[in-house]
């Protein structure tokens, strides 16, 4: 049946039409825009449904372009300390979780982050063995690259002093005994990943279909995912999203990206970038360049200036990567990759220098530190800038030690790109920061966190209002090749919208964000999320 939503104020995002008060859907895609008396007097009849919108503010539908939908998922099955801002209270946390335990079994969690700790530090490895004295400890931080053990878990995985660390991994030594402290970084948390016992595939499908529903409703209609290291490969991965989305139609439009490990299964499928549907695509092959500034394992050309004998951790040699990328190319694939300091995004270019572009973008996530050099390799294009404006809430102001007033004015420099022509598109990195999109949008335009009254941090690297929403919607369609398929609301493209409280281009203060919320959610033109608007026939 054709529909026509009226009484709204359409933002496009298409210079043809930026600002309309109706639309029209039909076999969900938009064939008609204009003001409500020109589409109404066109297309009205008995036969078209009629949305009133009551004068509410609708843009295209929200993008996430980075998000981890099964960690979202896990968290939901997990102890989630997310958020927390005391050790004490972490460590309660703990304690009461493993009150009700079983002795023996494992308590994994995920979120904390020592920066918003009021009373202290990291956990030591004796105040986790006092709440935990039983059940082996697995708790991985906000950020997902440093978790916390226990001596229950070092236990469990027979951990002893000369055992060999995964390729880019460590555990922690304290500086006397030399003994872990409880800390591991990077990839040693395979060593105790693979002790846990897996989730089932239904426990998994059930938290993952609440994370999709909880997209929906936080506005979002189209999300970039990587998940196949958490629910259980490429395969079981793939047969999930697409029971939860084509069978089930929950309405969340998913572009799967692929860990590198599973890259010899996309081969033996046929599958490829594009592969699949308007609903459901793989995406492009993930992989690590470095770390994270939390534990100082992100890739600097300069030490940091808080530990001048440190710049980071590469994730694999020069000559390892440019194997693994000759691999994903010989597939003709994009590759999508960590790199958040300026010497791991200068070793990814310089490779991706070595091999012809393929049919979609190369997508360089993180982006956190630049040099004017770099920024002019980015502009290409065939490569994106996957941009996450909500970091500089979690990261700031402890980030500025780390990386010291040099290296400042080009971190986390969105507007910088933007200008340069660089290909930019927004997302959260959720759970590493909260999926909501209106938040990572409000990062954008105020460059601190909510309840700060500064006027930002690099605040000259503000967006507007409209360039803020404009990654998350117009742009967060080029990573995969849609930009002719969505993210404007132009004829032909797919008809998904997101409809707001108030309106965003017309407050005053950007805090006014906060207080608006998603009050509808349109997927193909089906309403997927109502909060409150009243839909007539």
């Amino acid at each position: 049946m054709r529909k026509i939503f009226i009484n709204g104020k359409f933002y496009t995002f298409d210079p043809v039409k930026p600002c309309v008060e109706a639309v029209v859907v039909e076999e969900g895609r938009f064939i008609d825009m204009g003001t409500k008396e020109e589409i109404t007097s066109y297309w009205g009849s008995y036969e078209t449904e009629i949305v009133d919108l009551g004068g509410k503010t609708v843009t295209p539908g929200l993008i996430d372009s980075h998000l981890h939908l099964s960690s979202i998922a896990i968290n939901l099955l997990n102890l989630d300390v997310t958020g927390v801002t005391s050790k004490t209270s972490m460590l309660q946390i703990i304690k009461d979780k493993a009150a009700n335990l079983s002795p023996g079994e494992w308590l994994v969690g995920r979120g904390w982050d020592e920066n918003l700790f009021i009373d202290g530090g990291i956990p030591t490895i004796n105040e986790l063995d006092s709440v935990s004295p039983h059940n082996p400890l697995y708790i991985p931080r906000v950020c997902g690259h440093a978790a916390l053990v226990n001596r229950k878990a070092l236990e469990v995985c027979h951990y002893h002093r000369d055992m060999i660390m995964p390729q880019g991994g460590s555990i922690e030594l304290d500086e006397t005994l030399k003994q872990p402290t409880g800390l591991i970084l990077e990839s040693a948390a395979d060593i105790f990943t693979a002790h846990i016992p897996e989730y089932s595939y239904d426990d998994l499908k059930g938290a993952l279909r609440q994370a999709i529903k909880l997209a929906i409703r936080q506005g979002l209609t189209s999300v970039h995912t990587n998940d196949t290291n958490n629910l259980g490969g490429l395969h079981s991965t793939y047969r999930m999203f697409d029971e939860l989305l084509n069978q089930e139609k929950l309405g969340l439009r998913c572009n799967l990206l692929i860990d590198y490990d599973y890259l010899d299964d996309l081969k033996e499928s046929s599958m490829y970038a594009g592969y699949g549907n308007e609903t459901l695509t793989i995406g492009a092959v993930k992989l690590f360049a470095d770390g994270a500034f939390g534990r100082r394992t992100a890739l600097l050309s300069e030490p940091y200036a808080d530990d001048p004998s440190n710049v980071g951790e590469a994730m694999h040699t020069n000559d390892e990567l440019y194997d693994l990328v000759r691999k994903v190319r010989n597939l003709s694939m994009p590759i999508a990759v960590h790199t958040i300091g300026d010497k791991a995004l200068e070793n990814i270019l310089d490779i991706l220098d070595q091999f012809p572009v393929v049919a979609y973008r190369d997508r360089l996530i993180h982006v956190q530190v630049l040099r004017e050099d770099l920024i002019n390799r980015l502009a290409v294009p065939s490569r994106i800038a996957d941009l996450q404006p909500r970091f500089v809430v979690g990261d700031f102001p402890w980030v500025a030690e780390r990386l010291g007033p040099k290296r400042m004015n080009l971190a986390y420099a969105w507007k910088t790109l933007l200008n340069s022509n660089v290909i930019c598109a927004g997302g959260s990195d959720s759970p590493v920061e909260p999926m909501d999109p209106l938040l990572g949008i409000h990062a954008a335009v105020t460059r601190r966190a909510p309840g700060d009254r500064h006027k930002g941090w690099n605040s000259e690297e503000k967006l507007s209002m409209y360039d803020a929403f404009k990654l998350f919607t117009k742009m967060g369609a080029y990573p995969t090749n849609e930009e002719t398929l969505k993210g404007t609301i132009s004829r032909g493209k797919l008809a998904d919208m997101t409809v707001y409280s108030t309106n965003p281009f017309e407050i005053d203060d950007p805090d006014e964000l906060l207080e608006t919320t998603i009050e509808m959610t349109i997927i193909g033109g089906d309403i997927h999320y109502q909060k409150s608007l009243q839909q007539t026939n």
